[in-house]
């Protein structure tokens, strides 16, 4: 099996050494995604709302780039930096995966990047 590089405009630019997804075979995996908007790099500031849609926004167009969706995920793992928060993202999360969601876990994290709320990563299934 090769790996691949997958990398788009329509999602925020790898800050650091990692690539914003790998391609191995028919299975893609996504870096975490924090609400940065693409078009600035800056963080969406808002409440975790507006922070999770961004990132599922970014984590859709990592997807599309590698000929996926977020119909084909199979699994998410999500961190949130504060887990009162849990309900609010999952009706935004859950907005996003509304037939056969994928395994997910979800745990609090003391911090993340930039300050963000949310991060979520992904494993998803390509053509």
């Amino acid at each position: 099996m090769s790996k691949s590089v997958v990398a788009t405009q329509q999602a925020p630019q790898a800050i650091g050494p990692y690539s914003q997804a790998i391609r191995l075979g028919n299975l893609l995996f996504t870096a975490g995604q924090i609400p940065l908007d693409p078009a600035t790099g800056k963080l969406v500031e808002g409440d975790i709302e507006q922070q999770t849609e961004r990132v599922m926004q970014n984590l859709a167009a990592i997807l599309e780039a590698a000929g996926s969706s977020l119909d084909r995920v199979v699994k998410t793992t999500c961190f949130l930096s504060n887990l009162d928060d849990f309900q609010r993202f999952n009706q935004v999360y859950g907005r996003h995966f509304t037939s056969n969601p994928p395994a997910r876990s979800t745990v609090e994290v003391s911090r993340l990047p930039a300050g963000a709320r949310v991060e979520v990563e992904v494993v998803a299934e390509c053509s």
